[in-house]
């Protein structure tokens, strides 16, 4: 399967997309992001109190946030298709539109769970996981966002327009942080303020999708009957390519969660960084997503995306062994001080990045390009339902690997070998245009 893959049957060329739909689709994906990116860094801190004050063991807190972080992918992989395939049935502008309203209400519900005092801990904590459960929920639209790119261009530029996703989720990473960094400061004294800042931000985008964006679903396109279910769902994993396709993002999310996870803690233990350093950190590598998203774009109007792909999977493979070089080198020092390690940390950091940001498009236009166009909206959901699983088992995995050796490589040497089994895979596709 190349760039040049026919269209599968029963499709259509798309028609002209409307006026800004693509800009539209990479604000709200922005602004999203944006809203998320402001709130992960500091949720472990501002649990931690309420945690302390229930008087957890170490294991037992542990285990809390990583519910509280888990918990958003979980409902992700469970709505992911049915947010598809509702909006092949009634359109993507109103499940868009729903999706950004959820954001709305359930940042600003994680901003008034943090006001409680300590002695209502439990109460507290309940409500800010009930505000993840429902951001989890608002927040399985990106495969709803990408059937809109679908809709809006051909096959051969697929590839390109998927990359905008990409782009968006990096360059809302990557703010999303720098804001958090600052907002502290700003909200010193008010700790709603991270949630009161990502639920406007949200609302900025559903004003703008409300007033901007137009349905780009094509009129008279055929409606899903049947309500989704497992059966579905395994009915899209059989599709030509599609099940590998699927297989190979899952895995490669899974490997890149293992990094994600254990990132801050690496850094903590290997060039004693601060929280805040860490905002930084993460700023980084967000900037990194958005750069190589904007390189790809040129990219996919030369080369397939399976060959798009196969340079992802080597980059990620070289940057995450980098990583994993990295931490056994600075805490078993067999390379010795001469080494800038931690100018090799953020090459190696920068290169699997970049790998990532060519696996994420190439996946989801070779994706869109073996489904009907009918069900655009649920075969891409299938596929982000099956990442959010990866950002569920890839920082389980992640985080206990990480502890069971002092080097703390296992994270990235476990990476390497699933992605490993991945290049193995690759080359298939090309087999089976």
């Amino acid at each position: 399967m190349t760039a040049s893959s026919p269209t599968p049957a029963g499709a259509t060329s798309a028609p002209a997309a409307p006026r800004g739909a693509l800009l539209i689709v990479f604000l709200t994906v922005f602004i999203d992001l944006l809203g998320f990116g402001i709130v992960l860094p500091v949720m472990p801190r501002q649990a931690e109190p309420y945690l302390n004050a229930l008087g957890l063991s170490p294991i037992a807190a542990g285990a809390t946030i990583g519910v509280l972080f888990s918990v958003f992918s979980l409902m992700q992989f469970v709505f992911s298709p049915l947010w598809g395939r509702i909006s092949d049935a009634i359109g993507r502008r109103p499940m868009l539109l729903l999706s950004l309203l959820g954001s709305v209400v359930f940042y600003a519900l994680y901003g008034f769970a943090v006001t409680f005092p300590p002695e209502q801990a439990a109460t507290a904590l309940a409500i800010m996981l009930l505000s993840r459960v429902g951001a989890g929920i608002a927040g399985a639209s990106v495969g709803t966002a990408a059937a809109v790119i679908a809709d809006c261009t051909t096959p051969e530029n697929r590839a390109r327009g998927m990359a905008l996703i990409g782009i968006a989720f990096g360059a809302g990473f990557t703010l999303g942080p720098l804001i958090a960094y600052f907002g502290l400061a700003l909200f010193k004294q008010q700790p709603w303020g991270v949630g009161a800042l990502a639920s406007l931000l949200s609302f900025v985008a559903l004003l703008i999708a409300i007033f901007v964006f137009k349905e780009t679903r094509r009129p008279g396109a055929r409606s899903a009957k049947e309500f989704p279910s497992l059966s579905r769902t395994a009915a899209v994993l059989r599709m030509p390519h599609v099940g590998a396709l699927v297989l190979i993002y899952f895995l490669s999310i899974f490997s890149f969660a293992n990094f994600e996870a254990t990132l801050a803690r690496l850094t903590e233990s290997a060039f004693k960084m601060t929280n805040d350093d860490n905002f930084l950190v993460f700023a980084f590598i967000g900037l990194m997503l958005m750069i190589a998203g904007g390189l790809y774009r040129p990219l996919a109007k030369r080369l397939p995306e399976t060959r798009l792909l196969a340079t992802g999977i080597a980059l990620m493979i070289l940057g995450l062994g980098g990583v994993g070089l990295v931490a056994w080198a600075v805490h078993g020092r067999p390379l010795g001080d001469q080494w800038p390690l931690d100018k090799l940390f953020y090459l190696a950091a920068a290169v699997a990045v970049a790998g990532f940001a060519f696996v994420n498009p190439s996946v989801s236009a070779l994706i869109s390009k073996s489904a009907d166009p009918n069900r655009q909206g649920e075969v891409l959901g299938v596929n982000q339902s099956f990442a959010s699983l990866g950002r569920i088992l890839g920082p389980f995995a992640g985080s206990m690997l990480f502890t069971l050796n002092a080097s703390h490589t296992l994270p990235f040497v476990a990476a390497v070998a699933v992605l490993s089994y991945v290049a193995m895979l690759v080359p298939r596709l090309g087999r089976n245009p």
